[in-house]
Order: structure tokens, then C-alpha cells, then sequence
């Protein structure tokens, strides 16, 4: 047990797969506040979330849509808090994992790092086959040929530099912002029903009637309802490369969240008001929607603007995974020659072994029937927030205490409540989805205790990189 509650020690230890002498091991500092922004809002990705993940809510949460996103919302500032404070006290491209590494110990860490990893390997390409809906107004595609080219463009624009990368994506950010407002302004100007409409608690049922969304149904839908704003971590992972660390994760995380909410929540509450009638919300037909609120070419285009919103977040997804791969090697949580292959840095300065190493897979698995792992995804993004929470709890502990970073409000009433919100929220989801987040949390924990464990001098050594030590300017 004292391998788990005791921090790690962040100093690396001597062993046959360190760098070469005058070989880089730390990423380069190349954006600021805005590009940080930029990409972090293009992880969180709100117009293809409202396009491919929203309809889900709506089929079985109706009017309790928008309430059930508000409620995440509300939960995922108590989150925020907890990354911009461990994410200042620990600046590293390992995000969550080194976070958590350093505060409860290496193996709360190592189980963070394979819920994240879950997450940020099933996401993409789940989220990439979309696209294929989108651009039906022009051309038809298989869903797995189209997301499969989606995960292969993205691989390829991961290569690039990060600064490159802030600014495409910022051009795509652009266009998914306006594909979301015109649904909000259609949905508005073409209201059925008033804002009371939004505490109705009603979904259609199968006999063509309204049947009651009751409370436990609006619990359960917080885990997706997590998920949907789920990106606003991506400053946390790209914590390396943004210039001054100590003030620009909090400002990125926090700015992140808040447009984020504001993007997503909008568009909802207008469909709900919009939707010509319940049957119709709950089908969650956005695009027939559009369509019939106005014509077909005002349709095209916010689908057009959706695949692009849909290819902006592949891209930013692929970017931020790789870094935990990266970030993983260099912590040296594989045998040496993987870890040698994934700490590789590319003639941009992007660990492009890490980038193929996600990408490829990510199109393979668009071929694969992912059904069932948005319950799986939105469980493990609640036990990574769980156990965030129960870091950032620990995270004024001897050295920690005065060290320079951020600090959140109302510490240490924030993590606790939050502890006891996400462990609720777990309870009400689906067995099928715990036993297979559990089953895989299990595997994971058999690596631990056989391999990593008996190797803590030469494996699993959490590092931060020495240059994000310094403490923030006045």
C-alpha cells in the first residue's frame, strides 16, 4: 500500500533506455494563451459533440438535454479547478498520470494513465466515422472508409509543428462556431415551445406519447454529459509547450471550459425549444432539423462545417495522445525498446513515432464496431475525474504547500464534493460499461504489480521537466 499513497519521486533514475547524449527529452515552448486555446477548444470540439454525441442525449433524455448539460457543466468547474492547480504544480505533457503520479503515488497514476489512455484512443475514431453523415449533402461514403481518411489526415497534420497546428486548427475552430450559432439562430427563431420546456423532464416513448425522464436517468447521462466538455484537459497535456506555464494552464483550462459550455449549451437549449415536436427531438435528426428550419443549401453548409469540425478534432486528438505517449516513454513505463521508439522527436519537434503510434490504430479501429463504448468512455472519464479529484485533495502536502502554481477556491470543500459527486455518478451507469472498464482497469493493474513494480528504480519514473520548475513571474 505504500507504493500507492506515497508521491513518487520525480527525479529520473539512471538506466539503458536514457537519451544520447545532447538528445532532447522536453518538448519545445512554442504557444501562448490564444493558440493553446485554439487547440484545446478544437479537442473539446463542440459543433461535431453537438452533431454526433448530443443526438444520443436527446434520445434518451428529451427536454432534460440542455438540464443534464448544465449540471455537467457546473461539475466540470469544480474539475477545471483541480487541473489548473496540479497542472501548474506539475507542468508535464503526461497530463492526468503525472498529476496524479506525483500527488497519491505510482500506481493511482498508472491507473489514471490507462483510463486516459482509453479514452483518448476510442474517442477520435468513434467521433471520425461522423463524418460520413455530414458529408451525405454532397457525396455518400462508407462511415469506416471516411473516418479511417479522417484519422489519416490527422496523423499527418500531428507531424507538424504545434504552432501550425494552433492555427489550422483555429481556421476549423472558426467555421464549427458558425455552423453552431446558425443552429441556434434557426433553433430560436423557429421556438414550438418556451423556456419552461427545458424543466418538462420529457422523452418520447415507444407508443408515441411523452413518457418522464426521472432524476436517476439525468445522474446516469452525467458521465456522457462529462464527456462532452471532456477537452478542456488538452491544456493540462500541452502544459510542456505553453509559454509560462505557471499562468497560461489555469487561464487555458478555465477560458476553454467556459466558451465551450457557452458553444454547446446554446445550440441544445435552441434545438429544444425548436423541434417541431417531441418525437422529433428525441430522434435527434439535427440535419433534417436544419433543413426544414430553413433550406437545404443552409443545411449543406452547417453539415459541411460539421465535417470540418469533425476532421479539426481528429487532428487535436491525435496531437494530445501522442503526448501521452510520449510523455509515457519518456517515464519509461514500457520495455526500453518501446520506449525508446515513442520518446522520438521529429525534425518539427513532435514525437512522431507517438503520433503513428495513435493515428494508425485509430484508423483500424474505424472498421470496428464501437456501439457500446460511449458508456465505456463516459466511465472512464469519470473515474480519471474521481481520481484528478482525490490528487488535487493531496496536493498541499509538505513541499507542495508553498510551491509556486495556481490555487483554486474553497480547497479543500471543491475536491471533496466532487469525489463524492463522480463516485455517485459511477454507481448509476450501465454493469455492462463498469465491467468493461473494470476488466481492462484489472489487466492494467496486472502490468503494475508484475511488471512496473519490481522494476521502480528503472520503470514508471514520473518526471517534470526541469525548465517548468520556475516559479511564475509577479
Amino acid at each position: 500500500m505504500t507504493d500507492t499513497l506515497r508521491p513518487v519521486e520525480t527525479a529520473a533514475a539512471a538506466s539503458p533506455d536514457l537519451p544520447a547524449p545532447g538528445e532532447s527529452r522536453t518538448l519545445k515552448r512554442s504557444i501562448g494563451v490564444v493558440g493553446g486555446t485554439l487547440l484545446t477548444l478544437s479537442c473539446v470540439t463542440p459543433a461535431s459533440t453537438l452533431f454526433v454525441v448530443v443526438p444520443d442525449l436527446f434520445g434518451s433524455l428529451g427536454t432534460a438535454t440542455a438540464l443534464t448539460i448544465a449540471i455537467g457543466s457546473l461539475l466540470c468547474v469544480a474539475v477545471a479547478f483541480c487541473y489548473s492547480e496540479l497542472g501548474t504544480l506539475i507542468p508535464s505533457a503526461g497530463g492526468e498520470y503525472a498529476m496524479v503520479s506525483t500527488m497519491a503515488g505510482r500506481l493511482a497514476g498508472w491507473l489514471v494513465f490507462v483510463l486516459s489512455l482509453l479514452v483518448v484512443m476510442i474517442v477520435p475514431p468513434v467521433i471520425a466515422m461522423g463524418t460520413a453523415d455530414y458529408l451525405e449533402p454532397i457525396v455518400h461514403l462508407d462511415p469506416s472508409l471516411a473516418g479511417a481518411g479522417v484519422m489519416v489526415l490527422a496523423t499527418l497534420a500531428g507531424l507538424l509543428d504545434l504552432r501550425a497546428n494552433a492555427w489550422i486548427t483555429g481556421v476549423f475552430l472558426v467555421l464549427e462556431v458558425i455552423a453552431a450559432a446558425v443552429v441556434a439562430v434557426l433553433g430560436f427563431t423557429h421556438s414550438e415551445r418556451g423556456l419552461d420546456s427545458l424543466a418538462s423532464m420529457e422523452v418520447a416513448g415507444a407508443d408515441g406519447g411523452a413518457d418522464p425522464v426521472t432524476g436517476m436517468l439525468v445522474v446516469s447521462g452525467l458521465a456522457i454529459a462529462l464527456f462532452v466538455t471532456q477537452g478542456f484537459s488538452t491544456a493540462v497535456y500541452l502544459s510542456e509547450e505553453l509559454e509560462d506555464p505557471r499562468r497560461n494552464v489555469a487561464r487555458t483550462v478555465l477560458a476553454t471550459l467556459g466558451i465551450s459550455a457557452v458553444i454547446l449549451l446554446v445550440p441544445v437549449v435552441a434545438i429544444t425549444l425548436g423541434a417541431s415536436d417531441l418525437a422529433e427531438l428525441t430522434g435527434g435528426d439535427l440535419g433534417a432539423m436544419v433543413t426544414a428550419w430553413s433550406n437545404s443549401a443552409v443545411g449543406t453548409f452547417v453539415s459541411l462545417c460539421v465535417a470540418l469540425a469533425i476532421i479539426n478534432a481528429g487532428i487535436v486528438m491525435v496531437i494530445q495522445n501522442s503526448r501521452v505517449l510520449f510523455a509515457s516513454a519518456r517515464d519509461k513505463a514500457w520495455p526500453a525498446p518501446v520506449n525508446t521508439l515513442f520518446a522520438k522527436l521529429g525534425r518539427f519537434g513532435s514525437p512522431w513515432v507517438a503520433t503513428l503510434a495513435v493515428g494508425v490504430p485509430g484508423a483500424v479501429m474505424c472498421f470496428v464496431d464501437l456501439d457500446t463504448l460511449y458508456g465505456v468512455t463516459g466511465v472512464s472519464v469519470t473515474g480519471m475525474y474521481l481520481l484528478v479529484a482525490v490528487a488535487a485533495l493531496l496536493a498541499r502536502r509538505g513541499s507542495h504547500r508553498h510551491a509556486p502554481a495556481w490555487r483554486m477556491p474553497l480547497w479543500p470543500a471543491m475536491p471533496l464534493l466532487l469525489i463524492v459527486v463522480l463516485a455517485y455518478i459511477l454507481t448509476q451507469q450501465e454493469t455492462v460499461h463498469l465491467l468493461w472498464t473494470g476488466g481492462i482497469t484489472a489487466v492494467a493493474t496486472l502490468y503494475w504489480a508484475l511488471y512496473l513494480r519490481p522494476r521502480r528504480d528503472t520503470r514508471w519514473l514520473v518526471t517534470v521537466p526541469e525548465d517548468t520548475r520556475q516559479p511564475a513571474e509577479a
